[in-house]
């Protein structure tokens, strides 16, 4: 199933980080102070579209963070379905599981960069740097925040107050000069959502009807009347 395995990124020459690439976002900052920590190397590592960047199962040996690009973690289910449980976007943080093996899968979604830290240097670290134990802990913490409120979307709303509340979380993480650009499809979305893609693209359809939002292109929408995605969401 693996394309590249979790090793490959020891060929690439190790580089140190110095600054974050993205102000302004709390966990490149939270990444940084690890990633520039004594005794901690960050390297990059590129993913083609598609590409595996771990998989279920495997050893969980490195922490990552998107430098550009994007990357969504699922879980295939018994019957094949699947079920997505991030996206992870530029400055996210990803693979912090909690034991030594990873439970979901990472795939990039578009040609793609990571950071990458051993997650035993991180332990090294947060054992002696009292900032990057508690850069440690709000991320995991951020991670665990997203695994209820997604919990709560799965099982406690309809079909548009899920869309809506996936547009509205995009809102917040994507949009640059008025334009929502999403990397993901909406396959992807309807796997996020647990819908299936005719419900997510009817659901599109309805709002851009209603004049909520219009769409650029198949992927970039301008959220027209946010206030009423709102309440949706409500």
């Amino acid at each position: 199933m693996l394309t590249q395995t979790i090793t490959a990124p020891a060929v690439s020459p190790a580089k140190v980080f110095s600054a974050p690439r993205t102000q302004g976002v709390p966990a490149v900052d939270q990444f940084n102070v690890i990633a520039t920590c004594a005794g901690v190397i960050a390297s990059e590592f590129s993913y083609r579209k598609d590409e595996e960047i771990y998989g279920e199962g495997e050893p969980s040996e490195y922490v990552y963070q998107v430098v550009r690009g994007a990357v969504r973690t699922y879980k295939l289910l018994t019957d094949g379905r699947r079920q997505i449980g991030a996206f992870h976007l530029p400055g996210d943080v990803f693979g912090l599981d909690a034991g030594s093996a990873h439970r979901l899968t990472a795939e990039a979604i578009a040609d793609t960069t990571v950071r990458l830290v051993k997650r035993r240097s991180l332990e090294a670290a947060a054992g002696s740097n009292v900032q990057v134990a508690h850069n440690l802990w709000t991320m995991t913490a951020s991670d665990l925040r997203h695994a209820e409120d997604h919990m709560l979307l799965l099982g406690r709303k309809t079909a548009m107050e899920k869309v809506a509340t996936f547009l509205l979380e995009m809102d917040r993480r994507l949009t640059r000069a008025g334009m929502m650009a999403l990397p993901m499809c909406r396959r992807d979305i309807g796997d996020y959502l647990g819908l299936t893609l005719e419900t997510v693209s009817r659901a599109l359809s309805q709002l851009s009807d209603q004049g909520i939002l219009a769409f650029s292109s198949a992927r970039q929408i301008v959220l027209r009347n946010r206030q009423r995605l709102a309440d949706m969401d409500a």
